[in-house]
This record gives C-alpha cells, structure tokens and sequence, in this order.
C-alpha cells in the first residue's frame, strides 16, 4: 500500500505536499519522495524513512514550484532500497515523473516486451518502474511536438490496455501538466479536492484518500472514477475522459477495514461510518457465539479497531475500557517491511494497563487477524495482566487468500486462516472465544453506504480476483514473500 498525492496551484506547492504525505504517512513507512516543477525544471528528493526524516529545511529551500506529485512507500513490488523510492522519472518524451499506488500483475511481461519492442531498459524490478515505462512509450509513440490533453489520454487508454492488476498514478509530464489516472476497477482510492486561489481561479489536488485535503484548506469535489484519466494543466484548466472499457467501481473492501483513515472518504462511503456499522453487525454475531456472563469489559485493540469496538460495547450494553497505551512513535506493525520487525513491535507498541484487566473477562475487539502472531502476543499480555478470561472477536473475516492490489499481506502459508480452523485458530491465540464478522455483513457494512457502488474487491477473504491472475504469478507471489 502507497500514499500518493499531486497538487497544481498558483503559490509554491512544498508545504502542502509536505503536509498532504504527512496526512496519508499511514499509507506507507518505509520511504517518501517528492518532485517538484519550476520553469520546466524538475526537482526531487527522495529518501527511506518517514516524510519528517526525509524533508527538512533545505529541501524546503531548494524545492520550488507550483506543481508537483508525492509519495510514500509501502514495499509490495521490487526491493526495499532507496532506489525503489518514489516519484520515479524518465527523460523521455519531455521528462516524465510518477508515483503509483498498486500492484501490477503481469511485470515480467510486460519488462520482456519493453526490452525487446519498446527499446527500453528497466534498471529495478520495481512494477512502478515498468508502469512509468510503459506509459512514456505509448506518449512518445504519438510523436507530437505540441501534445494536447487528448495525446495523454490515448496514452492511458494504451496503458490500460498493457497492463494488468491495479493502477493508480499521479504523474509529472514536464512543462504540460498533471496527469492522473485510476484502474477501471476503482480497487485504489484517489480523490480530487479544489479550493479557489488568490486569483480567483482554482488550485488543485489529486490524493489517495480524502483526508489529505483538509490540511491545505482544499475542499472535496470527487473520486477520480474507475478507468478516469485526469489531466491538469500548468495554468489551472483541468481536462477528463474515461480511458478504460468496461469500469466497474470495486474499491477495496480492506480499505475500509484498516488501512484508511476513519476521517476518509471513500468512493462515496465513510470509513467511521462503514466501521461503525461493522461493530454493529459484529456485536449481534458476538450475541449467538459468546455466553454474556463471559463479558465484563470490551477492549478495542488500538486504533483502527476502536470505532467498531465502541460500537461492540454500546450494543451489548458492556463497559469499554481503552486497556492498551499505544506509543505513537512506533509505526503500524502490519505494514512494517519485515516479519521480524513486526513482532518486535508489537512488544514495543502496546502496553496493558493492569487495573483495565485484573480479575475481568474481557472481550478484545480488532479489526482483522491476519497472521495471527500479533494477537497471540496481545493475548498472552492479558492474561498476564490478571484477566480471567479473554475472548477474541475480529471485525474482519477470516483472511485466507494473498492480496495481489498493493497489500503485502504476507504468504498463503503466514495466513492463519488458510490452514487453520476456527478452533485451531482459537488454540492458537490461547483465547477462550474466537468470533469472526462474517463475509456478507462486512460487505454490506460498507454497500449499504453507498448502493451505487457495483461490488467490493474482497479476493483476501473469497479468493475470487477480478483480474486476470495466473498460478504462475500467485506461486512466485508465495516465493517472494515468503
């Protein structure tokens, strides 16, 4: 999972950048970047590490511009060097540079065919660098001196057609413009805000999820929709088209479980509003599977569980008590590059307060349970803080399948839920109740919301992918992460 965000406005842009990959840092820990355009200049910088150990003083100095994209990284695809950060550039048609969220499917293709038709070397095994590629060929195969906004969406048009998986870009074209663009399955979110400059014209933002906007005072317009290409130019006009045959809207229903923020909106559909109606759905699931005796208090494991757990507490008329303190200076485990950097920081990241736990049954409430490591830790601190029983229930389903659309969920094998039964599972943790939400109320905890929408992409939990996805690209997806 990647932040990207793409601003075009009239005053220099570092600052909202800065403080736009600052509200999507959640997205990705392990490296940020930025480009920035002056005068048909680009500048960048780019680092591993968080966006307040990439950026300081001097970059602020030397990064001038009106325009530019950024990014921060959570590795799925390629290394985990500095080289793999974004935004990623190529000199050629007029200087081109990008920042992806997404996972393509079919990288090895596609790098072949670049070698040996479109003459075009690939220096990391990066999907995003295959992407920028691939996307710069099919504009310089136009060959116009002067391209206008259609040239580009022709571009994307050929791109879609290339490539497979999900896509969602910002993009760089020096001295032109913006260019942003969303896979037709909407698996990806990305939103465009606006707000009106002190030319009475408009400035505008492109970001992976909402919440970004409101740290630079833009306001909301839209989601950019499934299949869309957006085109921005330098002087504020801004220019669409839907690129793609056949977009469906499919966003991806773990978004709403985890990864975005609760003060994101998504596709028209409120993360706290579709992760309260999960506690709901979960609480009257928890009714029929765990004895009321054997619940004092409910403890939602903090943070993006505790809109569903106070959800859960209210309904089945239970204390809530916030028996964890969570130190903020360690990053979300889940998305950490390593397994052993995330086991190392569960210890790290949680602390129990006794008083919540001693002598109580107490009913944790998370989000999901995906390796199962991390709540078998939580778990054992419970118990080790005087609870006299401890019962589980997730918010999520049971996670049985790898994510192929930018999650690095770890392989089929790590997922407990593949090869483990409920009760297994229950053993495992060491827990006295295991409830799991089920399929269907997670997916209409987030539909009902929005009925517009024509699905949810829910591979990780049914194993049904809706794009093409061979065995081939799976089994080596296993060997790498693994």
């Amino acid at each position: 999972m990647c932040g990207i965000v793409g601003i075009v406005q009239k005053d220099n842009c570092f600052t909202d950048l800065y403080d736009s990959l600052i509200m999507l840092q959640h997205r990705g820990q392990d490296a940020a970047g930025m480009t920035i355009c002056e005068n048909g200049k680009l500048s960048s910088r780019k680092a591993k590490g968080l966006v307040k150990e990439v950026f300081n003083q001097q970059h602020f100095e030397r990064l001038k511009g009106n325009y530019g994209i950024g990014h921060v990284r959570y590795p799925t695809a390629g290394g985990n060097s500095k080289e793999y950060a974004q935004p990623m550039y190529v000199n050629s048609p007029y200087g081109i540079s990008l920042a992806h969220n997404g996972n393509l499917s079919n990288t090895k293709e596609l790098a072949d065919e670049l070698f040996h038709s479109d003459l075009r070397h690939i220096s990391t095994d990066s999907d995003s660098e295959v992407l920028l590629n691939i996307l710069a060929h099919e504009i310089s195969k136009r060959g116009e001196n002067e391209p206008s906004p259609d040239t580009f969406f022709d571009a994307v048009e050929s791109t879609f057609k290339r490539c497979e998986g999900s896509i969602n870009v910002v993009s760089i074209i020096t001295d032109y413009g913006l260019l942003a663009f969303r896979d037709k399955l909407g698996i990806r979110p990305l939103s465009i805000g606006s707000r009106t400059n002190a030319n009475s014209g408009k400035d505008y933002m492109i970001s992976s999820e909402s919440c970004a906007f409101a740290s630079s005072s833009y306001e909301f317009e839209r989601d950019v929709k499934p299949g869309e290409a957006i085109f921005i130019s330098f002087d504020g006009e801004i220019y669409s088209r839907i690129c793609a045959e056949d977009a469906t809207l499919n966003p991806c229903l773990f978004e709403y479980v985890y990864f975005a923020r609760p003060d994101s909106v998504i596709d028209g559909v409120s993360v706290y509003q579709a992760r309260q109606l999960m506690g709901e759905k979960l609480a009257e699931k928890i009714k029929h599977e765990i004895p009321d005796e054997d619940i004092d208090v409910v403890i939602p494991i903090p943070e993006s569980s505790i809109t569903s757990g106070t959800k859960v507490a209210r309904i089945l008329n239970k204390d809530l008590a916030y028996g964890f303190v969570k130190n903020r200076y360690v990053g979300r485990t889940f998305i950490m590059p390593e397994q052993t950097l995330r086991k190392e920081s569960v210890r790290r990241k949680l602390n129990p307060i006794s008083d919540e736990f001693k002598n109580k049954k107490v009913l944790l409430v998370d989000d999901s349970i995906v390796r199962g490591t991390t709540m078998k830790q939580i778990v054992a601190m419970c118990y080790k803080a005087g609870a006299e029983k401890v019962s589980v229930a997730s918010a999520a389903s049971e996670v049985k399948y790898p994510n192929v659309y930018g999650i690095d969920m770890a392989a089929k094998k790590d997922l407990i839920a593949s090869s483990m039964t409920k009760d297994e599972i229950k053993e495992f943790l060491g827990c006295d109740h295991l409830v799991y939400q089920s399929l269907e109320d997670m997916v209409q905890s987030v539909i009902q919301l929005n009925p517009d929408l024509d699905d949810v992409e829910k591979s990780i939990f049914d194993g049904k992918y809706p794009t093409n996805i061979s065995t081939e690209y799976l089994e080596n997806l296993e060997k790498i992460r693994g």
